[in-house]
């Protein structure tokens, strides 16, 4: 089952930032309170309990944390009713989309820009700084950067996408350490004055090949909204379930 598969996928990429809360696993950053780097996975098939529940809650605000989950819903679908009753609210329910090797759809991106893997500490910056400046976040700085470098630690890949003429960064993304041949397509970002020239669909397409050829069997990605969808839609990408954040104001 796909979901279930993501679900190992989570909690292994929380590697030692992982926490268990009873039949729950945590993804802590202690550097950084964003959503994003801060929720938990329930255990496959779980039905908690309000006592489960309550603690799961009171392990995020001793950190500091807005409690909340990402997760499949398919795969534990008693978990959110849970939520629901202790006061959780839903933040939105995104699709899952995947793409198998014979889906993917080749796309070059524009010829002023040029795409390449990045392993070098300067790249890492500059992609730090255009995912950071994209998804609205604070200048980018060391523990951003170190989080690229567990990327690429963990087995994963880091992209970049640079104007020819300036040499400047414009476009980023990463493919995170695969688990049993699943892995997760992140932080596609694109500066705004490089949008609609195709180069998000770029470097998800470069990111996608480089995880299938190095032995990703099911690359997986979830669109924060319908212009995304469509962004990865047309580079093979296709809906195969959803997956819930649900958090407690």
């Amino acid at each position: 089952m796909l979901g279930a598969h993501v679900h190992a996928y989570l909690r292994a990429a929380a590697g030692s930032r992982a926490h268990r809360a009873g039949p729950f696993l945590i993804r802590f950053d202690e550097h950084d309170d964003a959503p994003p780097f801060n929720y938990a996975v329930p255990d496959d098939g779980l039905a908690p309990t309000g006592e489960e529940v309550a603690a799961l809650a009171a392990t995020f605000r001793e950190r500091g944390r807005t409690p909340r989950l990402e997760y499949v819903p398919q795969v534990a679908p008693e978990v959110e009713e849970a939520l629901l009753a202790a006061g959780f609210v839903a933040e939105g329910r995104f699709p899952l989309l995947v793409c198998p090797a014979g889906s993917l759809v080749e796309a070059p991106a524009d010829a002023a820009v040029r795409l390449a893997l990045v392993t070098d500490e300067p790249g890492l910056w500059q992609v730090a700084r255009v995912m950071n400046a994209a998804f609205d976040a604070p200048e980018a700085n060391e523990h951003d950067v170190a989080r690229l470098r567990g990327v690429l630690g963990r087995g994963g890949l880091v992209a970049a996408a640079t104007d020819a003429a300036t040499g400047e960064v414009v476009g980023a993304g990463q493919l995170g350490g695969p688990q049993e041949g699943v892995a997760e397509i992140a932080g596609i970002a694109v500066r705004e004055t490089h949008r609609r020239r195709g180069i998000g669909g770029a470097v998800t397409a470069l990111l996608t090949r480089a995880g299938l050829d190095a032995g990703v069997t099911m690359p997986f990605l979830t669109p924060a909204d319908d212009a995304a969808s469509r962004v990865y839609a047309r580079v093979g990408y296709h809906k195969a379930g959803e997956v819930l954040h649900i958090s407690a104001p």
